[in-house]
């Protein structure tokens, strides 16, 4: 059976159960407990992650980074600055190539926010997102691995999609995001068969983000 590896913040944390769930038959989907947090902790753990995961022996890795690192705390400065978040998503994409050097490699672009309902003091703006998104995505594509464009199919969403400004607990964001990645991790894993999503809601308060 292949193994699929999904690391990132709780957006991931949002859908990895829904996608573990719905390749049981095919495939074992591995993840880490934590929230993965921002680009520099996700490269400080990367190889970490990988004990996580039976064998050692990954065949896709999806992959994202970047709403800690757009993250205004108290009106001041994104927490990552671009170009230092750039820098950050390189050296991942460096990483993954010696780390896991036969899997196919997924990156998920981070996700819309509701800016308007999130306190001054822990603030996102989408059009932060959108930039922070494209230097990954510029970066990423150097390295010839695939885009997941989540940031697409979060503003395709309902409000009523939201569990809370930035995340997407719901039933409807669940089901939406597990199918984008499922979309894109089946064919890299080579399956050929109708896989049939099954729910598997995150309702835990999200850790930091």
């Amino acid at each position: 059976m292949k193994n699929v590896l999904l690391i990132g913040d709780s957006i991931r944390m949002g859908y990895d159960k829904a996608v573990q769930k719905s390749l049981e038959p095919y495939a074992s989907v591995y993840f880490p407990a934590e929230n993965c947090r921002f680009a520099s902790y996700v490269l400080r753990y990367l190889h970490e992650y990988k004990a996580l995961v039976k064998d050692g022996k990954v065949d896709v890795l999806h992959w994202n980074a970047g709403l800690w690192d757009c993250l205004r705390l108290f009106e001041e400065e994104p927490h990552t600055p671009v170009e230092v978040y750039t820098y950050y998503i390189d050296r991942i994409c460096v990483r993954i190539k010696n780390v896991f050097p036969e899997a196919k490699v997924i990156f998920a672009t981070s996700t819309a926010v509701l800016s308007e309902k999130m306190d001054k003091n822990f603030k996102r703006y989408n059009e932060e997102i959108e930039a922070y998104n494209k230097a990954a995505v510029d970066v990423v594509k150097k390295y010839g691995y695939e885009i997941n464009d989540l940031y697409a199919v979060s503003t395709t969403l309902p409000e009523e999609a939201h569990s809370d400004p930035v995340h997407y607990y719901t039933t409807v964001g669940t089901k939406a995001f597990a199918d984008q990645v499922l979309s894109y991790v089946v064919p890299a894993l080579g399956i050929t068969e109708k896989t049939t999503y099954k729910e598997a809601l995150y309702t835990d308060k999200p850790i930091g983000i």
